[in-house]
């Protein structure tokens, strides 16, 4: 049965029936004296609708789905899971705080691990959830009347709006554990869907210029309340576990190494989201001790098998995925020699991307497009790159420019053809929405210059989790594009190509790289961080024996291309130098 929007139990209505007479006053001391809540009624009106609805038979109600606001509940299993977990490490806590209790599960899953508990503390901005866990705990007491019972104050808040000074004036010198499972979405979608469950709008982060106004200063919700909280309570003794994705748990400890909160023994456990949440995002349980010396690496476990994984965090000023991994590879981190480009980008796939069936080229709206060859290039992207050497595409593009910002009405005068089928469709240009476009000429790409047409490339995926890296040749002596989630080094000569593909995929690279990359990163392949990758290093480590397995390479061309690589790397890193002091 439903009574507020919430479920309640037959030996609650029980309850309530056999306590029918009672004013309020006395209904909500004879609740406290069983399950400790305070205030279960907030007036004689809400007394007065339970026992409506009871003598109704209130009609079951379907239950709303709020995941669009992040609220993903936290099933009993799980819930006592995560309980017994901090159970067998020891945790006792004497005061608990639920800052997003939802359903109540986490409170009843503390109520049934940890008997220390005299103080309990709820926050809840759904009024159906607060009716749902009161009537649960109620529910647990008048079925276990053996333990002690906390005081537990459920207050119906917005978690943004609540003052934790009192709290936290009160228990200073308790054990407290800090538990729960915050919101799974940004300030950004709680916005569009105009909801009033957000902070006042503030640079937390302190992020300066664009990125305060870009995407970085869009945060998580849970990263939100999981750093005030911390914040708040660092420096009292006790534990912090709470439910996150795993993007949170990273982006917590790439703040520790500004904040230096007096917290540490931070471990992630990971869960399977799909199965406890039906949502597929990597996420995992993050815990760590309060009141200690400011730690800033965290170790990671599969929740259910309790196995390590790895430790991730911060080594050196770095922040890195694996600290074994770096410390064994760290000398590769420095800077590449060479520029790393991304692919050419268009936000216009259905007309610009092309297959080719039965000798003619078609589009993405099932469309035959008669066009010249010229402005037309094989195209691969991130499912593409899987290793080894490529010289065909499935796909192709239509490349309208040579470098950024190029006039096209050239195609107009050159390829009547092309520019007929681009002109048809001038409709989809426009509509693009990324302002890079602005003010640009008609059907402009990015992604585009010189380096766009090397004949020979060394690629990657940033979107997939592998690491190797692809040789791409020529298809017809014409250069092979790629697609904006792609990384590239274009070359002149398939053997400095061959050679750069060669130190790129050898197993020390292949440990730094893994050492720095983050597997569950929505891109875990940067820029940024194939910038990284010392060439130079990878080459000193490199005899011409290991070289000597590609037939076509000669001690000759691997002491040119030693020589020359050298020497680019010089005039790299003294450009960046001069560049450094100007700003």
């Amino acid at each position: 049965m439903k009574i507020f929007n919430a479920n309640i139990t037959y030996s609650a209505i029980r309850f309530f029936e056999q306590n029918r007479e009672l004013d309020i006053n006395r209904m909500n001391s004879k609740v406290k004296s069983i399950c400790g809540i305070n205030s279960f009624f907030g007036n004689q009106q809400e007394i007065d609708s339970l026992f409506l609805k009871i003598s109704e038979y209130a009609s079951f109600v379907s239950e709303p789905d709020r995941s669009e606001y992040g609220d993903f509940q936290t099933n009993k299993e799980l819930s006592n899971r995560v309980c017994k977990l901090l159970k067998e490490q020891n945790t006792s806590p004497e005061i608990i705080i639920e800052p997003t209790f939802g359903k109540g599960n986490f409170i009843l899953a503390c109520l049934e691990n940890f008997k220390t508990t005299k103080y309990i503390y709820g926050i809840e901005i759904y009024k159906p959830y607060v009716w749902e866990t009161k009537f649960a705990i109620l529910n647990y007491f008048l079925a276990s009347k053996q333990r002690g019972i906390p005081e537990i104050y459920l207050f119906h808040n917005n978690i943004f709006d609540f003052d934790f000074e009192n709290i936290f004036q009160k228990h200073q010198k308790q054990n407290i554990l800090i538990i729960g499972n915050p919101p799974w979405v940004t300030n950004a979608k709680l916005s569009s869907l105009e909801s009033n469950n957000l902070p006042l709008k503030s640079n937390f982060k302190r992020h300066k210029g664009l990125d305060a106004i870009t995407g970085k200063g869009n945060f998580d919700l849970g990263e939100f309340i999981s750093l005030q909280l911390l914040s708040k309570f660092s420096n009292s003794t006790g534990q912090f576990a709470f439910l996150v994705k795993n993007s949170v748990a990273k982006n917590i400890l790439l703040e520790q190494i500004k904040t230096k909160y007096p917290i540490s023994g931070f471990k992630q456990y990971d869960i399977d989201a799909k199965k406890e949440f039906n949502v597929s995002v990597n996420a995992c349980l993050l815990t760590c001790s309060l009141n200690k010396n400011p730690a800033f690496t965290i170790n990671e476990y599969d929740l259910y098998s309790k196995q390590y994984i790895r430790q991730y965090g911060w080594v050196d000023n770095k922040f890195v995925a694996n600290t074994e991994l770096y410390k064994e590879t760290k000398y590769l981190d420095g800077i590449s020699p060479f520029e790393w480009r991304q692919g050419v980008k268009h936000d216009a796939s259905k007309i610009m991307e092309l297959e080719k069936i039965n000798g003619h080229y078609q589009n993405k709206n099932k469309e035959v497009v008669e066009i010249e060859e010229d402005l037309v290039f094989c195209l691969l992207k991130s499912s593409d790159l899987k290793g080894g050497k490529v010289n065909t595409s499935r796909k192709y593009t239509i490349i309208t420019q040579k470098k950024t910002g190029q006039n096209t009405r050239y195609i107009k005068e050159i390829f009547p053809k092309t520019y007929a089928y681009l002109s048809s469709n001038k409709e989809i240009f426009s509509k693009r929405k990324s302002s890079i476009y602005k003010g640009k000429p008609d059907f402009s790409i990015f992604g585009i210059g010189d380096y766009s047409f090397k004949p020979f490339k060394v690629a990657i995926s940033g979107m997939y989790k592998t690491t190797r890296f692809t040789l791409v040749k020529p298809n017809n002596n014409k250069p092979i594009m790629l697609d904006d989630t792609c990384y590239f080094i274009g070359f002149d000569t398939l053997v400095d190509a061959e050679i750069t593909w060669f130190l790129l995929n050898k197993k020390i690279t292949q440990d730094f790289i893994q050492s720095i990359a983050f597997q569950d990163a929505k891109r875990m392949i940067t820029k940024d961080l194939l910038m990284r990758i010392d060439l130079i290093e990878v080459m000193k480590q490199t005899s011409f024996d290991e070289l000597s397995k590609m037939k076509n390479i000669s001690i000759e061309d691997w002491e040119k291309y030693k020589s020359n690589f050298t020497k680019k790397a010089i005039e790299k890193n003294l450009q960046l130098n001069l560049f450094s002091k100007k700003t």
